[in-house]
């Protein structure tokens, strides 16, 4: 009795210890995933739980986002997870997103994970027409997107139609053009076909590379208002703070980089932007809710934390970071060396061997014709034989008949008459007798040539004979191609006011494959620039051959002031329009804030 209740103490006690749990789901570009997580839970922890499943390292550019109200939130690192305004109900939704984009892709992306994300949110947000992309430009990334996913174009899997379930472009340009699904995709493949050679992190790479040009590229948007009421858009980004029309949002009409800003604060819906330049007033501008306030602030914090952070040396962990990501490219490069020249070797092999196999049906067919050959030679040289015998036997005939006609020639002048007549009579016939002698010689002398004639052919054809049936005993006795080898396969507190101004394991590689590698490395900088220009010919030549299919009424608006800047030579570069917009002083650009 006393051993029964201990043990049910015992079981009570351990069920008061578990701790009390809730499901969360977390959804990410490309999965979805569920955890347990306790009650007591922060953000934090939830945050660096997700990173450690997806083996990400390069944490801070990404958030857990959510949704209130119809306003975009992000989940606080030190808030407990269900003291935010989320639903209770059970899965809790969390959406796994960038939420500070680098100014250089290439340069600040290591992990190719982080890369890899960065890449599904970019291609979503051009595709759902949240960043504006000009359509030869929409083509060049489509290809890349496809690169990236099927790999190294092959004319003989790749066929016609195999894109025709994959959305590539945004709708805004499919509408744009009276083309349809085949004209897209036989654009797209002919770019996609001179991307021969990348692996699917360099497609990805080169797409963001591309991508991080675009004038929306980014930037998250905020309907503000001026002292005089005027509506405009704040666009936060890595940047800076830019201030657009509210119907522009390709170029913005004034721009503050993090470097120029002192401070930034908030009360209620009013915000407060304090310049480095004290002698310069502060700006202001309101927004339509408080929480819209809070999330200006949590982007400004978070971009100017990056902004300062990529203008100082690297940390130690993204040094090892990094020195571990060059490592294994090196790595991969050298395996996909390694793969291309087995590739090389099976397809030489393949062609020794196709022609191996050609070289033993051609020497069949010359055996096959050969016997044939020899066939008909033995026939031909029996009939020539039997027509020497006949020849012969005809010149022997021919002989005898001649002597025949000597005795009777011999018989008549012996028996001549003795009259004149008889005498004349018997002239004449001696002189006919004569006649068909030398007739009868003659034609036994050509029959006897032609014996001999007919030897010689005879004697030629069973010699064509003997070679015709050494030529068969060659090819029939020559070996076959030799055997071939088998190839083996192979962020901060909940606050309203911040300052902004204050303070691997490795491969064990050879000299020689680091300096042929660094050689390679140079070369493919050289070929850059080279194929740059080459891209920009081609999206020049494109733009000009659809540009006929435009059907001008379907433009947007954004498609028109794109045009517009094109046309002004605007669209150089997302960085250095930003710095024509910084040259005039940063009281002159608040001064033209203020009266916008």
């Amino acid at each position: 009795m006393a051993g029964a209740i201990a043990s049910r103490m015992s079981f009570s006690s351990l069920k008061r210890k578990q701790p009390k749990t809730f499901t969360v789901r977390i959804v990410t570009m490309d999965a979805e995933m569920e955890f347990n997580c306790e009650m007591k839970w922060k953000g934090k922890d939830l945050f660096d739980l997700v990173c450690r499943t997806l083996g990400l390292r390069e944490t801070w550019f990404f958030g857990l986002q959510y949704t209130i109200k119809d306003t975009v939130a992000w989940l606080k690192m030190d808030k407990k997870v269900l003291d935010h305004d989320v639903s209770k109900e059970e899965p809790v939704t969390f959406h796994f997103l960038a939420k500070f984009y680098p100014e250089n892709a290439e340069e600040e992306l290591v992990q190719e994970i982080t890369q890899h994300l960065f890449f599904l949110q970019v291609k979503k947000q051009i595709l759902d027409e949240k960043i504006y992309c000009p359509p030869e430009a929409s083509v060049l990334l489509a290809s890349y997107a496809v690169q990236a996913k099927y790999g190294d174009y092959d004319p003989s899997v790749h066929k016609r139609g195999f894109l025709a379930q994959e959305e590539l472009l945004p709708k805004r340009v499919i509408n744009l053009y009276q083309m349809t699904p085949e004209m897209w995709e036989e654009r797209i493949t002919a770019w996609y076909a001179e991307h021969r050679g990348r692996a699917r992190d360099e497609a990805e790479m080169e797409y963001l590379k591309i991508a991080q040009d675009l004038e929306m590229y980014g930037v998250n948007y905020f309907a503000i208002r001026n002292k005089k009421g005027t509506e405009l858009l704040l666009g936060v980004d890595a940047l800076g703070l830019h201030i657009y029309d509210p119907e522009n949002r390709l170029t913005p009409k004034i721009s503050f980089p993090w470097n120029e800003i002192r401070n930034i604060s908030y009360s209620d819906k009013e915000f407060t932007i304090k310049p480095l330049d004290k002698k310069i007033d502060v700006f202001k501008f309101n927004s339509s809710k408080l929480r819209v306030n809070k999330l200006i602030l949590q982007l400004c914090i978070g971009n100017h934390d990056l902004f300062m952070r990529r203008r100082k040396a690297d940390s130690l962990e993204v040094q090892q970071m990094k020195a571990q990501a060059r490592e294994e490219k090196a790595r991969k490069q050298m395996e996909r060396q390694r793969l291309a020249r087995e590739k090389q070797m099976r397809e030489e092999a393949e062609r020794t061997r196709d022609e191996l196999e050609r070289r033993l049906l051609q020497m069949k067919e010359e055996a096959t014709m050969a016997n044939e050959a020899l066939m008909r030679s033995e026939e031909t040289a029996d009939l020539l034989a039997e027509k020497a015998q006949i020849t012969e036997e005809e010149a022997k005939l021919l002989a005898q008949k001649a002597a025949e006609a000597e005795q009777e020639m011999q018989r008549i002048k012996a028996t001549a008459i003795r009259t004149e007549e008889e005498k004349r009579l018997m002239e004449q016939k001696v002189l006919e007798a004569e006649v068909l002698a030398l007739k009868m010689a003659e034609e036994s002398e050509r029959r006897a040539k032609e014996a001999d004639q007919l030897k010689q052919d005879l004697q030629e054809a069973r010699e064509a004979e003997r070679r015709a049936k050494q030529k068969l005993l060659e090819i029939t006795t020559k070996p076959t191609y030799p055997p071939m080898n088998p190839i083996p396969a192979p962020l901060p507190p909940d606050i309203s006011s911040f300052n902004l101004i204050g303070d691997s394991p490795s491969f064990d590689f050879k000299d020689t494959d680091m300096k042929r590698l660094s050689m390679e490395i140079e070369k493919e900088k050289v070929e850059y620039m080279e194929k740059s220009k080459h891209l920009q010919e081609q999206l020049n030549e494109l733009k000009t051959e659809i540009e006929a299919l435009k059907l001008k009424e379907r433009e947007t608006a954004l498609d028109i002031l794109h045009n517009e800047n094109s046309d002004r030579g605007g669209t150089s570069s997302k960085h250095n329009t930003i710095k024509k917009l910084t040259l005039q002083s940063a009281k002159s650009r608040v001064a033209f804030f203020e009266e916008l």
